[in-house]
C-alpha cells in the first residue's frame, strides 16, 4: 500500500515531525506512525485533511508512488502569477536581480514593494509578448559565460512548455536561483535534469514540484569578451545525452 510510503516521504520533505503532524490533525502521534507503517487507514476525513495539508490528490496520496515517480501532473502546474515593474508609462521593466539579492528574491519575488526596490532597465530588440527578468550568474558551471554575466530570461508560464536542451532560469525551493541546461522528463518521472555547460560539473535532478519560477535564457550582458585563443569549450548536446544517460543509468541501479 503507497498511503504509508507517501505520508512518510511527504511529512520529511516538510520537516514535519510525526509529533507536529499528530497535533495538526487531532489525534495522537501512535496514530501517524500506524498509518506510515501501514498497520492502519486513516478515515476519509483525516485523508482529506491529509491531501490539504500536503497540497495532494486523495488518489495521488493513495495509488502513486510520489517518492520514485515524483509528483503526477506536475507539467500541468502554474509556475506563479507575476510581480512586475512598471516604468511611468506603464511599459514593463526588466528588474534585475543580483547575485548578492537571489536570497532575498527567493523570499520576495511575490511582494510588489520589495520588486519595486530592485534595480531595472530596458532593452531594445526584445519582443514585447514577454515578460523578462535579469539574473547575475555567479561560478563557472555554465562557461563559456562567466560569473558575473547578466543573463536575461523571458518568464515561462508552464512547466510543459520546458523545450530539453535550453537553457533557464530556474528559482527552486531546494537549490535557489540556478541557471542551467535543462532536460525535460515530467511526464515520465515528474522531474527535470539540470546540466551545465562545464562537464566538470555533473548533472542533478529536481522534482518539479520544488520549481517556483522559470525564466528561458535570451539574452546576456558581459564585459568579459570571449578569447578565441581560450581552449576552454562548453559541452556539446552529444555530451550531454551521454551524461543524462549514464546518471540515469546510476541512479535505477542504485534504487
Amino acid at each position: 500500500m503507497l498511503l504509508g510510503k507517501n505520508l512518510k516521504y511527504l511529512r520529511k520533505s516538510k520537516s514535519m515531525t510525526q509529533e507536529m503532524l499528530a497535533e495538526r490533525l487531532g489525534i495522537k502521534r501512535t496514530m501517524i506512525s500506524a498509518y506510515e507503517d501501514n498497520r492502519s487507514e486513516p478515515k476519509l476525513s483525516t485523508l482529506k485533511i491529509l491531501s490539504e495539508i500536503f497540497s495532494v490528490s486523495l488518489d495521488e496520496l493513495l495509488q502513486h508512488d510520489i517518492q520514485s515517480k515524483g509528483r503526477k501532473a506536475t507539467q500541468k502546474k502554474d509556475i506563479k502569477i507575476l510581480t512586475v515593474s512598471l516604468d511611468q508609462e506603464e511599459n514593463e521593466n526588466i528588474t534585475m536581480v543580483e547575485h548578492k539579492a537571489s536570497a532575498g528574491y527567493l523570499n520576495g519575488f511575490a511582494d510588489p514593494e520589495y520588486m519595486q526596490k530592485l534595480p531595472s532597465f530596458h532593452l531594445p530588440n526584445l519582443s514585447k509578448n514577454a515578460t523578462y527578468r535579469a539574473f547575475e550568474i555567479n561560478g563557472d558551471s555554465m562557461l563559456p559565460l562567466v560569473s558575473g554575466t547578466i543573463v536575461i530570461g523571458a518568464y515561462v508560464e508552464q512547466l510543459s512548455d520546458i523545450k530539453s536542451g535550453k537553457t533557464y532560469i530556474l528559482i527552486t525551493e531546494s537549490e535557489g536561483v540556478v541557471y542551467k541546461r535543462v532536460f525535460n522528463y515530467l511526464e515520465e518521472n515528474g522531474k527535470l535534469f539540470l546540466v551545465s555547460d562545464n562537464d566538470l560539473y555533473k548533472p542533478y535532478e529536481v522534482l518539479g514540484t520544488d520549481v517556483q519560477e522559470i525564466w528561458e535564457a535570451k539574452a546576456f550582458i558581459s564585459t568579459d569578451f570571449p578569447n578565441p585563443k581560450d581552449k576552454t569549450q562548453p559541452t556539446t548536446l552529444e555530451d550531454i545525452a551521454q551524461m543524462i544517460g549514464e546518471l540515469r543509468s546510476h541512479i535505477v541501479k542504485t534504487k
